[in-house]
């Protein structure tokens, strides 16, 4: 696995070391280095090579620095001088950058490759509200897409069937864990959050259309509109991510006709009539009889925040919250 070094200035790289953490789950094989007031070029160097040495393997590392030709910077284009071959350096470090070298990591093996792949997402994080403010070429693009007009009722793209690679129930809906973690892992072409509340409230369908990762579109839709499109062959080449609020929305939906095998667990946040069985899941009882009628069903469950959590079981945690709402 290729290493990571994030280095910056002060504690930007501690930090944004956290939040890569955060979102995307603990990186094995990653360090974080900073230039502190009272440090030199010497400092900078020596935490590097320690960090270096500390990786299961020296021979693919790739340095994320905050500026082109600062001391970060030279420190690590003095490191990487007798391995042009296999190391790189990318400056102008920021979350997206992390994020998508993270992800990279699953599929890329070389240093090089990672770097040169993640500078268009650095940069395409890179967005401004309102849209008046982004440039000129970015909104023709945009102006274009919306022009595009839809293929007609009955027309068959594909096979037909949209292809499901993720079903997810959190109450949060998209969120930097879905936007990035999530959205990296699985490859969708779309995100459709599906509920009713959200299709009906303007200012948070509106946020979380807005809240899309670059180069996915994202779409909020009643759920009897889901039904309606997962049966329409003119989606054969959609790749979904689908977020419920609730488990209940969920079970609507497979019900009517959404083809679900499995329903990742992300979080269900606490209310009145709810008990909290771990740090991010509280559920009632009708939360209960739902999950367990899509068990019934064949529904599977994966029960974890980030992608790089252990797949977690459903039935222990019902438990739970049985126990704990029988001694209400």
């Amino acid at each position: 696995m290729v290493g990571i070094i994030l280095a910056s200035h002060g504690g930007f790289a501690e930090g944004i070391y956290q939040s890569g953490e955060m979102i995307f789950g603990k990186q094995e094989n990653v360090a974080s280095v900073v230039l502190m007031p009272n440090e030199g070029p010497d400092d900078v160097r020596a935490k590097m090579e320690a960090a270096i040495a500390s990786f299961d393997s020296q021979d693919e590392i790739l340095f994320l620095v905050d500026l082109w030709g600062g001391t970060p910077f030279n420190q690590a284009n003095n490191l990487i001088e007798a391995h042009l071959d296999k190391w790189a350096i990318v400056a102008g470090m920021n979350l997206p950058m992390v994020i998508e070298a993270y992800a990279s990591r699953f599929s890329m093996d070389s240093a090089h490759d990672i770097a040169a792949h993640i500078i268009k997402t650095a940069k395409e994080g890179v967005k401004a509200r309102p849209e008046s403010l982004e440039p000129k070429e970015e909104k023709a693009v945009q102006k274009e897409e919306k022009q595009q007009g839809a293929l007609p009722p009955g027309t068959v793209v594909g096979d037909g069937k949209i292809k499901y690679v993720l079903a997810r129930i959190d109450s949060r809906l998209l969120h930097g864990q879905v936007a990035t973690a999530w959205t990296k892992t699985t490859l969708p072409n779309r995100i459709i959050v599906v509920s009713d509340n959200v299709a009906h409230d303007k200012l948070r369908k509106n946020l979380i259309m807005q809240a899309a990762p670059p180069g996915v579109k994202a779409n909020v839709v009643p759920i009897d509109k889901m039904i309606e499109v997962a049966k329409d062959p003119r989606f054969g080449n959609t790749k979904a991510l689908l977020l419920f609020e609730t488990p209940q929305d969920a079970l609507r939906a497979i019900k009517g006709g959404v083809d679900l095998k499995e329903v990742n667990v992300g979080s269900m946040a606490h209310s009145v009539g709810k008990v909290a069985i771990n740090t991010v899941l509280s559920m009632d009882e009708d939360d209960v009889k739902t999950f367990e009628e899509m068990e019934k069903m064949g529904i599977q469950f994966d029960v974890r925040k980030v992608p790089n959590d252990s797949k977690g079981k459903l039935d222990p945690l019902l438990k739970k919250a049985k126990e704990e709402l029988a001694n209400k």
